[in-house]
């Protein structure tokens, strides 16, 4: 398939367990791809695997000059950007919020909350200049309730939902779409491992035995819909929230010998 022949389309965190996955993704339909990111050499073994249509930048979100920048070499590589997909993202060592850092919690939010509104301001107007396009905003399940010991990462992630709806209003007359999907327990670096400064992964938290659907996701999972959402398919869709967690906010399935 070619859904994004001749499209451009920018992933942050693009070298990560799920960005990655992305990127391939939309180069395998067709897309002009470029991979926003801190690890120079991952990044650009990735392009160089990607071949022709695939370029990386040094994106730090945090950074409006360096989101200015990349804009540019984006629209100067491919001409137009089409899609913007925030995925960039870091967590933050559990640990009780009367012993958490303040340190700690301007990083994660700079990271997931301020690289999320940096993205949509300074990609606004190249996607206007595209005549529309979509953003796409990784949210999470810890956005939709309370997590103990992780509350820089459940505020940035809870954050990012009111940021997604009003950047939809603002933008829908200008034919860009705002939705935000929030993934659940992934099976990527990013859950597997534990957050620097921590002693435990998140998903040593998380057995997926009592989900619904009882496995973790996959990258490829939560690809599948953002290609979905950033698709013409979805062109009547904006400030729009996707759970892709199994069921896992359901509650606990009942044991197969229960049912």
């Amino acid at each position: 398939m070619n859904r994004f022949h001749d499209q451009t389309v920018l992933v942050t965190g693009g070298t990560g367990g799920q960005g990655s996955s992305h990127v391939r993704a939309y180069h395998q339909e067709g897309a002009n791809v470029m991979i926003g990111g801190i690890d120079t050499e991952r990044g650009a073994a990735l392009a160089d695997e990607l071949g022709t249509r695939a370029h990386f930048t040094d994106l730090d979100v945090t950074d409006e000059n360096s989101w200015s920048a990349a804009v540019r070499a984006t629209e100067s590589a491919f001409g137009a950007l089409n899609v913007l997909v925030n995925n960039a993202g870091v967590q933050n060592p559990p640990v009780p919020i009367e012993n958490t850092e303040q340190a700690t919690w301007s990083r994660i939010l700079d990271i997931n909350l301020t690289g999320t509104f940096l993205g949509i301001k300074v990609a606004a107007p190249a996607l206007r200049r595209a005549k529309g396009g979509a953003v796409v905003n990784i949210g999470s399940t810890m956005g939709l309730g309370g997590t103990a010991h992780y509350a820089p990462y459940v505020a940035s992630k809870w954050a990012v939902r009111g940021l997604t709806r009003t950047a939809a209003l603002e933008l829908g007359r200008d034919r860009i779409r705002v939705n935000t999907i929030h993934p659940g327990v992934i099976a990527t670096p990013f859950i597997q491992e534990p957050a620097a400064g921590a002693a435990a992964a998140i998903a040593d938290f998380y057995s997926p035995e009592p989900f619904a659907i009882p496995r973790l996701g996959e990258p490829a999972d939560v690809t599948r819909l953002l290609l979905f959402l950033t698709s013409s398919d979805a062109s009547f869709i904006t400030g729009a929230e996707y759970v892709i967690d199994g069921g896992l906010l359901l509650g606990p399935a009942l044991p197969a010998e229960a049912a």
